[in-house]
């Protein structure tokens, strides 16, 4: 039974909003100029069918206070009614300002990871020229090796020592480098999660 009441106590408070909306604009119209003329005139013509200008204007008079206080009402009710938009237009403002600044901090954050992928690849490219040094030391060893048979085994197994250091150098750098791609695929996911959050 409250529920009801409720609704139908909604209902009429929607309708008369909508009947004050509806006045306040006929009210501002060019139909309700020419209607206010002729009924105005029309008051003062009744003066020349023996009615006495004081009740006319007595008459007039009260009918334009009243009129008055029921347009000063009317336009009080879509004045509050454009501040409730206005208010909860400035929330959703106040709201979208706070996912853009949570959104810029997710973007600085990603740029922050971006940089110090690039850094993990300079060190890698870094480790890269070295093995690449030592590649090329490696390669003269061999050549020096098939001159001189004597050291043979001497320098084999210095070699293999360096190739060792070199395996786990390279074993070392793969698994940096799987780490630093799967880095790149978790920002590329965020970016694509937030491109669709916009």
């Amino acid at each position: 039974m409250k529920e009801f009441r409720d609704k139908i106590k909604e209902r009429s408070h929607d309708a008369v909003e909508n009947m004050a909306v509806k006045a306040t604009s006929w009210i501002g119209s060019t139909g309700s100029l020419v209607v206010h003329t002729f009924l105005f005139a029309g008051a003062f013509i009744l003066y020349f069918f023996g009615i006495p200008f004081e009740e006319i204007l007595l008459v007039v008079t009260t009918i334009v206070s009243l009129e008055a206080i029921y347009l000063s009402i009317f336009i009080q009710m879509s004045v509050n009614r454009q501040a409730k938009k206005l208010h909860s237009v400035a929330e959703d403002v106040e709201d979208i300002q706070e996912d853009v600044e949570e959104i810029q901090e997710d973007v600085d954050e990603i740029q922050k990871d971006v940089d110090d992928i690039q850094e993990d690849v300079e060190e890698i490219q870094e480790d890269v020229d070295e093995i690449q040094k030592d590649v090329d030391d490696i390669q003269e060893d061999v050549e020096e090796i098939q001159e001189d048979d004597e050291e043979e085994e001497k320098i084999e197994k210095e070699e293999d020592k360096k190739i060792e250091k070199i395996e786990d150098m390279l074993g070392k750098l793969i698994e940096e480098i799987i780490d630093l791609k799967n880095q790149q695929k978790q920002i590329k996911e965020i970016k694509k999660v937030k491109s669709k959050t916009k």
